[in-house]
């Protein structure tokens, strides 16, 4: 399969006057376009670090990421958004939805930067609203939704771009089960369809729904691990 991350030797390092903390040291990763992948570790691990890495929100401090062939480090602060625009759809465990603002209206917004035509961005966010199972809540504001369903609607938005990535941090870290499993069974289906989709988590629950596992400590990774009978089918 085609590569689609490459990050090599990747150290984070934060200054806080004349106390430097390591959050990430001499890290290594290639991910496939199509993965399903779950980072894991405790809080502190470097597992969120490496999440805002991955999403363009924060550069390392040294080491090398590639994606999709493009090295990172060498982009401006405006052809990094234009890359997160294209490329990353964001699911965050806030939800982060604009409150005042209806659900169709939410979903819309990343076609606004994209200067999408109006038609087409509320085609588009039906769509995908569609897709989530809330057609029916498309002029709710997200104070009246649960959950379960502003997460759907997170999704719905995250992917109005059509990227070919999802980066999911906690998603389910402020739902019941069944609203997790109903989270976790989307973004399977999101992959089964083409999407890579990579979940920081630190609950076993949620990481076992990803057939690739990577698990932090300490700011290096500890173990990356395939499900049986997935390896076969990326290498």
């Amino acid at each position: 399969m085609e590569e689609m991350i490459n990050i090599e030797n990747l150290n984070k390092i934060y200054k806080t006057g004349s106390v430097e903390v390591h959050a990430l040291k001499n890290v290594n990763i290639k991910i496939n376009h199509g993965e399903f992948i779950a980072i894991m570790g405790h809080s502190g691990s470097g597992k969120s670090t490496l999440m805002n890495i991955l999403g363009c929100l924060d550069r390392p401090t040294s080491g090398k990421y590639l994606l999709d062939g493009i090295e990172i480090d060498k982009q401006s602060a405006d052809e990094l958004s234009l890359i997160r625009n294209k490329k990353i759809g964001f699911v965050f465990q806030a939800f982060n939805l604009i409150p005042r603002t209806s659900v169709l209206k939410n979903v819309e917004l990343p076609m606004i930067y994209a200067k999408v035509k109006s038609n087409r961005r509320r085609e588009r966010a039906l769509e995908l609203l569609e897709k989530v199972g809330l057609h029916e809540r498309i002029n709710h504001l997200p104070n009246e939704l649960s959950g379960g369903q502003k997460q759907r609607v997170a999704i719905a938005r995250a992917l109005a771009n059509n990227p070919p990535i999802i980066l999911a941090d906690e998603p389910t870290g402020n739902l019941d089960t069944g609203s997790s499993e109903e989270i976790m069974t989307i973004f399977k289906e999101l992959n089964k369809e083409g999407n890579s989709i990579i979940v920081v988590t630190h609950e076993p629950e949620i990481a076992k729904y990803a057939d690739r596992i990577i698990v932090f400590k300490d700011g290096r990774i500890i173990e990356d691990k395939m499900k049986e009978g997935v390896e076969n089918n990326l290498a």
